[in-house]
This record gives C-alpha cells, sequence and structure tokens, in this order.
C-alpha cells in the first residue's frame, strides 16, 4: 500500500470518513503520521470551541467577581475555585458519571455521555474559570487614571467597559491568556483516556499514538510524532494570539509594544 493510499483511506478516519479498521500488523511510518495526525481533528475541535465559547464567560466571570454586588461576586468567586482547585482529569470523570446518572431521568442529557459534547462542557467550564481569574487579574491592574478619565468625558457603564475597560483589560491579559490557550490544546489529550468512551475507535491523537505504541511496543516512534503535530499547533496558536495582540497594542510606539515570544519551561 503506497503512502497516498493510506492518507486517503486513514486521514478522515477519526471523523467516520474512510477506513473503518485500523491496521493490525505491518506498520509503516506513513500510518503512523496519517492516523495520528488524523487524530489532531478532535484535539483542535476541543480546543478551538471551548477557547471561543470559554473567553465570554470568563469575562463575565470576572466582571462578577470584580462586582461590589455579592450575588454576582460570591458565584463566581466559588466557580474559578472549584474549577482551578481540582485537577481536570478529576472532572472528566466527575462530569462523565453525572452525566451518566442524569441520562436516565433526563433523557435529553444523553448526547452529554458523548465526548464531543460532555467532554466540551467539562473543558468550556475549566478554561473559562482559568480565564476568568486571569482577566479578574487585568481588571485589577487597569490604571486608575484610565477610569477617571473616562468617567471625566462621562461615559458610564456599559460604554465605560466597551471603550476603556474591556481593551484594557485584554491588552493587560493578552499574555497570559495566550498560555492558558496552549495549556487548553495540550488538555485536549486528557479526554479519551477519562471516562468518556471511544466510539468506533474514533479518538483523538493521542489514542492513536497508544495504539501503535502498544502494537508495536515501541514508544519511541508515535510518541515523538504526537509532540511534533502539538509543536506545530502550538507555534500556531501563538503567532495567531500574536497578531491578535499586535493588533490590541497597534497605538503604542513600536518600541513600547511587548512582544510575543515562544519561551519554553525547561524547568517548571
Amino acid at each position: 500500500m503506497s503512502c497516498w493510499v493510506t492518507i486517503q483511506d486513514y486521514a478522515l478516519r477519526s471523523i467516520g470518513i474512510g477506513e473503518r479498521l485500523l491496521p493490525k500488523t505491518d506498520f509503516t511510518l506513513c500510518q503512523q503520521f496519517t492516523l495520528i495526525g488524523s487524530g489532531m481533528f478532535w484535539n483542535i475541535y476541543f480546543g478551538a470551541i471551548a477557547l471561543i465559547t470559554g473567553f465570554f464567560f470568563a469575562t463575565a466571570l470576572a466582571v462578577g467577581k470584580n462586582s461590589a454586588n455579592p450575588l454576582f461576586r460570591k458565584p463566581s468567586e466559588w466557580f474559578i475555585f472549584i474549577f482551578r482547585g481540582s485537577p481536570l482529569f478529576i472532572q472528566f470523570f466527575f462530569a462523565y458519571f453525572v452525566f451518566l446518572s442524569l441520562k436516565q431521568s433526563v433523557p435529553f442529557l444523553s448526547p452529554f455521555t458523548a465526548a464531543w459534547l460532555g467532554a466540551l462542557v467539562v473543558l468550556f467550564c475549566n478554561t473559562a474559570a482559568y480565564s476568568g481569574e486571569i482577566f479578574y487579574g487585568a481588571l485589577l491592574s487597569i490604571p486608575k487614571g484610565d477610569t477617571e478619565a473616562a468617567d471625566a468625558y462621562g461615559m458610564s457603564g456599559w460604554s465605560r467597559f466597551r471603550r476603556i475597560v474591556f481593551p484594557t483589560m485584554m491588552r493587560l491579559a493578552w499574555p497570559a491568556y495566550t498560555n492558558e490557550a496552549i495549556f487548553l490544546f495540550h488538555a485536549t489529550t486528557l479526554v479519551f483516556f477519562s471516562g468518556f468512551p471511544v466510539l468506533g475507535q474514533r479518538g483523538d491523537a493521542l489514542y492513536y499514538a497508544s495504539y501503535f505504541a502498544d502494537k508495536t511496543f515501541n514508544p519511541f516512534i508515535p510518541y515523538p510524532i504526537l509532540a511534533m503535530y502539538f509543536i506545530i499547533l502550538t507555534l500556531i496558536v501563538v503567532g495567531v494570539f500574536g497578531l491578535v495582540n499586535n493588533r490590541l497594542n497597534r497605538h503604542l510606539p513600536q518600541e513600547a509594544k511587548a512582544k510575543m515570544r515562544f519561551r519554553p519551561n525547561i524547568i517548571r
């Protein structure tokens, strides 16, 4: 079987298109690259959807935690505390148990026992909690002169938040939020190794890498391939977020702009 035929058969297998059966013997490098790359569709899906939807909820959590009204502040504080204080892996198990238990009495919750929706909810809540704390810290760091100038211009309520508070909060929070986005995409590898089952062997990239490692008894080929895909994905995320960062700071002089740099932590 040529590599081109392998790509045609397995490139979209993780989303149900192409060959149904996984290769059993005579594993080639092309098969490993293709199937692990196919699984990246799920990692990108989980990360992108959770990041986009969680952004808006995180903004609401940050504003709520900064509110003087305890009806808004306390729920925001407890939500952030619970999802930041518990391991993500445990959150997946607990959510699957809850959705599975409620499935019998509440039939419309049945889709939540599938990874495409149930795991997405967990990732959404987790990233919203972490991002909400990042945005809350940025809210506290907004220079007082900015809000005083807005008050002097007669801005209040939504107008002040939209034109002064929110843009400044984003500029201050964006570098840290970039790290959260990278972590979120990496955390998607936990989905199919938690309580949510793999249906029809349609897993993510780590699922296929583990499959090849188990079958060949050689983890030194599939796992570096998996790492390579995630490094490429990380570089894309850093590049996209860097463009947004330049847009947020477009009013600053060139020498005063905080440049986004990829700095991997060798020791953590």
